[in-house]
């Protein structure tokens, strides 16, 4: 009778909690939905740029699934540093030589593959010759996580400070300090900038450290200028803290605010560099230019594995500036639903 009450108890709770059931039905359907959309998408092409190929060879590459440009060498060069392409091939006597962009090693092992099936194809009786390989970023002894290490140091700085902000404030709310506050002549934006800046300076030290361990400790790749990676990994958690903070006002307890991750969180992993975006449709990568660590993971991987400067990042860090702007602005105005008087 007892075991009846309380699992009785907990059945009413969970019946009465409309959005517990409605997350514990729609959360793992949106998750399933995303991976279905990633992991079925187009078998990835390597996209070259073929310079004085015989043709033989260039409808063989077409054949074996690679997108062909035929740029001049200069426009190749620039296509190549945009990463638009993944490698320039070209012919050094009767040797192909192939340079790769070099920043993903999975691209990397897919081009070298796809022309050494090609060059088996066309020389069936002979082995096949093998390419000079050149790299523009990286070299051959570039480890996948040196690829995705920056992809994960962004994710984990948006995600900790995602969860500790909310959670944190979430219970300033809960024990009465933000209703207190509010019954002040503070201004709504004064509440949010300071409680920004005081979780901020938390942040920026998570932040340095995270970043340092990885580079100096695991040994991550690190071309650009570490200074460039701190500034981008505390916009990142700037963002997060702001989100974090707006969301949990529609929480009414921290379970409720841990429910927010499988719906803002996990859908950022998909479309963070983790996995090829040039597989998925057209539509689903528009998806990710909503998401705040696109531009984080973006710029990470620019800095520590191209090895690029402020030009290249700076579009992403104004775009992680807006982020924040326009989430601060959110919170002030969620603050409007608590303010008594």
């Amino acid at each position: 009778m007892r075991i009846r009450a309380l699992v009785i108890r907990i059945l009413r709770q969970f019946w009465h909690d409309k959005r517990t059931l409605a997350l514990m039905i729609v959360a793992p359907m949106l998750v399933l939905t995303l991976m279905s959309l990633v992991f079925n998408g187009d078998t990835f092409r390597p996209a070259l740029s073929v310079g004085g190929l015989p043709e033989p060879l260039v409808q063989k590459l077409e054949q074996h699934g690679a997108d062909i440009y035929r740029y001049t060498p200069e426009e190749a060069e620039t296509a190549l540093a945009d990463a638009r392409i993944d490698a320039i091939v070209t012919l050094q006597g009767s040797s192909p030589v192939v340079k790769l962009e070099g920043s993903d090693p999975t691209a990397n092992r897919a081009v070298l593959l796809l022309l050494q099936n090609v060059l088996q194809d066309l020389n069936p009786a002979a082995a096949a010759p093998k390419p000079a390989v050149t790299y523009l970023h990286g070299s051959a002894e570039m480890a996948a996580f040196d690829h995705f290490g920056p992809v994960l140091i962004g994710f984990f700085v948006f995600f900790f400070v995602f969860l500790i902000s909310g959670v944190s404030f979430l219970r300033e709310r809960m024990g009465g300090t933000l209703e207190r506050l509010l019954a002040t002549p503070i201004r709504r934006w004064e509440i949010v900038a300071g409680y920004i800046l005081g979780f901020g300076l938390f942040t920026m030290i998570q932040s340095a450290l995270i970043a340092w361990y990885a580079i100096h400790v695991l040994g991550m790749m690190m071309a650009g200028s570490f200074w460039y990676v701190l500034l981008v990994t505390l916009l990142l958690a700037v963002t997060a803290l702001a989100l974090g903070t707006f969301l949990s006002a529609f929480a009414s307890n921290e379970f409720q605010m841990i429910q927010f991750i499988p719906l803002v969180i996990v859908p950022q992993v998909f479309f963070s560099g983790l996995f090829n975006m040039d597989t998925m449709s057209v539509w689903l990568r528009w998806l990710g230019k909503c998401m705040p660590l696109t531009y984080g993971a973006d710029a990470l991987r620019n800095i520590m594995v191209r090895g690029q400067g402020w030009s290249d990042i700076a579009a992403d860090v104004y775009v992680l500036l807006a982020f924040s702007a326009v989430i601060m602005f959110l919170n002030v105005l969620a603050l409007k639903k608590h303010r008594r008087i």
